[in-house]
């Protein structure tokens, strides 16, 4: 058996040689999993997921979606080339697509595989406001939010195996750690601090590329401004809250904004975005939740 002083050691230097950087913030992160086990289970569970619910049918709104998606994607491709981290989109294989539900909620798995529900459409109203949210979402995949949050719950869990041990080995158990670290459920615990910190870098992340993409990064004030009173007041405190509060989040955006209308203006206010068309107005109803996937 392992004396507990070689078992320390281990987990240290795994820590230590499992670091990487956040585009923007530089801060140094925990990330165990190698990206191609980590866009392998995220193709497959984002077929599955889409095998399991109901596409939209409304044409207009889908074809919204997917027209935000692509300038997001578009801005993201630059950003990253004009700051040497293109090597982050290796493997992407982007795709975007509106499902029937109710929730208030949207999310990307890595390598670009975007959902968005149709209950939020009624809070983002038009473009500007769905770019917020797509561009938010895409932002936690950028900055590999959910590789950091996968890696330390495994670290927890099963110290530190690799996924496809855990998958094997536990695959129950694994997948719903995945769907947490992804947003796609609504959790509480262990990993509530590093997500509130996650959520501040995918806003700063999330405005940068939707200016980028020809889109008013002002409108992510108001929009967030909607969140907070469609949640009915609501949420919990900040600190019981995988978000920042509501006048935290709206603090740090008016505090970047200079710097978003500056790409945002040097694009001209609008060259590949900046779209208002589409009353955004969603088909089913009043959102059952309120919530952005994390």
């Amino acid at each position: 058996m392992k004396s507990p002083r070689f078992i320390t050691f281990f987990l240290i230097s795994l820590i230590i040689f499992s670091c990487s950087t956040v585009p923007l913030t530089n801060r140094k992160q925990l990330a165990m999993i190698p990206q191609s086990e980590l866009l392998a289970m995220s193709f497959a569970q984002y077929d599955a997921f889409l095998d399991s619910t109901h596409l939209s049918s409304n044409q207009e709104q889908v074809e919204m979606v997917k027209r935000v998606g692509r300038n997001i994607e578009g801005a993201v491709v630059q950003y990253l080339f004009d700051n040497n981290y293109a090597q982050l989109l290796e493997g992407f294989n982007w795709e975007f697509n509106l499902v029937e539900d109710n929730q208030a909620n949207a999310w990307c798995m890595p390598g670009g595989k975007v959902v968005v529900y149709t209950g939020i459409l009624p809070i983002t109203q038009d473009e500007n406001g769905l770019a917020v949210v797509m561009g938010h979402e895409i932002a936690h995949a950028i900055a590999d939010h959910g590789n950091e949050r996968m890696s330390q719950g495994m670290l927890q869990q099963y110290g530190g195996v690799a996924l496809s041990v855990a998958l094997q080995n536990q695959p129950a158990e694994t997948q719903s750690l995945w769907m947490m670290a992804y947003g796609v459920g609504s959790y509480y615990g262990a990993l509530l601090p590093y997500s509130r910190l996650h959520e501040s870098e995918a806003d700063h992340l999330g405005l940068i590329f939707m200016s980028i993409a020809g889109y008013n990064p002002e409108a992510s004030i108001s929009f967030w401004q909607r969140m907070a009173a469609a949640s009915g007041g609501q949420s919990p405190p900040e600190f019981m809250s995988t978000h920042p509060s509501n006048d935290t989040r709206i603090s740090n955006l008016q505090k970047w904004m200079p710097e978003a209308l500056k790409y945002y203006n040097k694009n001209d206010g609008g060259s590949s975005g900046n779209k208002s068309g589409g009353s955004g107005t969603g088909s089913s109803g009043d959102p059952k939740k309120v919530k952005i996937g994390g």
